[in-house]
């Protein structure tokens, strides 16, 4: 057996944009907790949600997305790499954009069968047209 060595403590200053934590809050909300293109609700045993607050434009990295409701959707772990990632996109209306290369058929078929997502009950917690055009024209894949 190799002994256990102590491993240096490194102190690291750090600078990202602010998010703002209702963001979060306010998005996993308007889609009742369940993932907008999958239809999936997982709560873990501590009773944690699974889905996560996507960005719709980035809010780091110099694209200046803002923490609006408009600019976010509930997606899952997944999905959510899919689409920040640029591999998954989304129709004003809707309809789910799917990469020609690197999703994989298993995931496309958790997608909702018309493969368009759920938009929350209430239009305006719905995405804003002006972000997800945005994310057609520089995430996209497709």
């Amino acid at each position: 057996e190799q002994p256990l060595e102590a491993r240096p403590l490194v102190e690291r200053l750090t600078r990202r944009v602010f998010r703002d934590q209702k963001f979060r809050q306010h998005v996993r909300a308007a889609y009742a907790g369940t993932c907008a293109m999958k239809g999936l609700s997982v709560v873990n045993g501590g009773g944690a949600l699974e889905v996560e607050a996507a960005h719709i434009r980035p809010a780091g990295g110099g694209e200046k997305g803002p923490d609006s409701i408009r600019n976010g959707i509930a997606l899952c772990r997944t999905v959510h790499w899919l689409f920040d990632h640029g591999y998954v996109s989304l129709e004003d209306d809707g309809a789910v954009l799917i990469a020609r290369k690197g999703v994989p058929d298993k995931v496309i078929r958790l997608f909702h069968e018309d493969r368009r997502i759920r938009f929350p009950s209430d239009p305006a917690n719905r995405p804003h047209p002006v972000f997800l055009r945005y994310h057609r024209e520089k995430r996209f894949k497709g």
